[in-house]
């Protein structure tokens, strides 16, 4: 966190929350109500020392001062009033900043109104299908509105900034108790699972796994593994199915104390929060942060040490938040070769677009161009932050001969101060903005009219056609370019 930093609305609320008036808490923390005045209205910064005594006075920890939330919340309100809906309306980005820090519940009615009239569209369409097509109504139909339970879970993820102490504490106590420090991974976790739940482990051929890597019988008490998987990832599939049976009262309380709607979404939260814990098992917090700073997050490195893949690594450096012992924030997206992402983390602060895909020019996607080499990139988003980005394909493991091949393409990055942290930005010139690649989180959200690889125009300008003009792309125009 700065030193400075400007939190008046956060402090204003919770200050109200507690049913304290001005003078009250100034007393407490030692300055006047009229300088408390100042800060609840932005017009005076908190420095450190200040923000410790708020924090004892208001009971709240330091988390309830991030303003992490409140600008993915801000930029999700840009996002929905971008939109043609919308824009006519004239919402400035200081206004939306305001709902999201003085009203973060009704800026997130504002986003469920938005999804709700979203979905409300597309239902729209598909009931003009299958009526044309005499099949039976969607289920739910307009007023039976959920979101998608993989957009639930995300959004859960980063509630918690994808870091789970109780989780962290459980996988530190099963290394110790397992006896995971001393090799051999795979043996001591079978045997944990033998000795401490009674459940006995199979490896079987393809053959008979029907298409499955993992699967448990309760009744039986056995845990059928299929042989296609490498040791990393059964070591990882082990530690999976005993966080299912030893957290399950910890995964409860987290999934019911959240606003996830539906029992999908509760049981997808649960795989998440279960693959968490095996991360966590396999790359233990101390170890693994200590590590990564040893060999300035050498991804493959640090694979090899604790016998886990590129992709696992990546996750894993996502969580590494506790306070008092943080790595870099990083980001994390995952997607496969048509742009469809699978996995989004942002502890970087980088807003993922929600309603749409994201910008072509994330070096994620040129990633498929060089599989399996790294490749590296300096990027600024429209607001002027910039970021220190890798990408690399990864090959989906699993199958013989005539299974066909699945590449994902990993993308890790970080806001260009901690960059320098990273063996990756060795001999980039970090200082230099003019390598920057101008990106943007989604086309239709970026205003930029200069890129040659936009593919839709910007929500906030409606679409203009001049069959004599021919811009950068369709949807730019300007000085006279060459046609192709």
């Amino acid at each position: 966190m700065a030193t400075k930093a400007m939190l008046g609305s956060r402090i204003r609320r919770l200050r109200r929350d507690k049913g304290l008036t001005q003078v009250q808490l100034a007393e407490q923390v030692g300055i006047s109500p009229s300088y408390l005045n100042l800060i609840e209205h932005n017009q005076r910064p908190v420095t450190v020392p200040l923000l410790l005594k708020l924090t004892e006075a208001l009971q709240a920890d330091l988390a309830s001062f991030s303003t992490g939330d409140e600008g993915r919340l801000a930029g999700e309100l840009a996002e929905v009033f971008g939109d043609s809906l919308l824009s006519g309306y004239g919402a400035q980005p200081a206004e939306l900043r305001e709902l999201a820090s003085s009203s973060p519940a009704l800026a997130r009615g504002i986003l469920a109104l938005y999804r709700a009239w979203r979905d409300a569209q597309q239902d729209s369409v598909l009931m003009a299908e299958k009526v044309f097509q005499q099949q039976q109504q969607r289920p739910g139909g307009l007023l039976g509105w959920k979101p998608p339970p993989e957009e639930e879970v995300s959004d859960f993820l980063q509630a918690h900034l994808n870091h789970f102490a109780v989780l962290e504490d459980a996988a530190e106590s099963l290394w110790q108790e397992a006896g995971l420090g001393r090799g051999d991974v795979d043996r001591h976790l079978v045997e944990h699972l033998q000795s401490v739940h009674g459940v006995r482990v199979d490896v079987v051929p393809s053959s008979q796994a029907a298409g499955l890597v993992r699967r448990y019988d309760p009744g039986a008490r056995r845990l059928l593994l299929s042989e296609v998987l490498a040791p990393r990832s059964r070591s990882f599939q082990l530690a999976h199915q005993i966080a299912l049976l030893r957290c399950r009262p910890d995964f409860d309380r987290l999934v019911e104390g959240s606003q996830l709607s539906s029992p999908d979404s509760r049981a997808l939260a649960r795989v998440a929060l279960a693959n968490y814990f095996a991360g966590a098992v396999l790359m233990p917090y101390g170890l693994f942060l200590a590590a990564a700073r040893d060999v300035r997050y050498d991804i493959e490195l640090l694979g090899h040490r604790f016998r886990t893949s590129f992709e696992q690594v990546c996750h894993r450096l996502t969580t590494l938040q506790r306070p008092g012992a943080r790595g870099v924030p990083f980001h994390m997206t995952r997607v496969d070769i048509a742009g469809n992402v699978s996995k989004k983390f942002s502890a970087s602060g980088i807003r993922f677009a929600r309603f749409g895909g994201s910008c072509p020019r994330w070096n994620v996607h040129a990633a498929f161009l060089a599989p399996g080499f790294i490749r590296t990139q300096l990027s600024r988003m429209p607001d002027g932050t910039r970021y220190f980005c890798i990408a690399r394909t990864v090959r989906k493991e699993g199958g013989g001969f005539r299974v066909p091949q699945s590449r994902l393409a990993i993308g890790l990055g970080c806001e260009v101060e901690h960059a320098h942290e990273l063996v990756y930005a060795d001999g980039a010139d970090l200082r230099n903005e003019a390598a920057d690649v101008p990106i943007g989180s989604a086309c239709r959200l970026c205003e930029r009219t200069d890129c040659r690889q936009r593919a839709f125009p910007p929500l906030q300008h409606p679409l203009a056609v001049d069959e004599n003009v021919r811009g950068l792309s369709f949807y730019v125009t300007g000085p006279a370019a060459p046609e192709d």
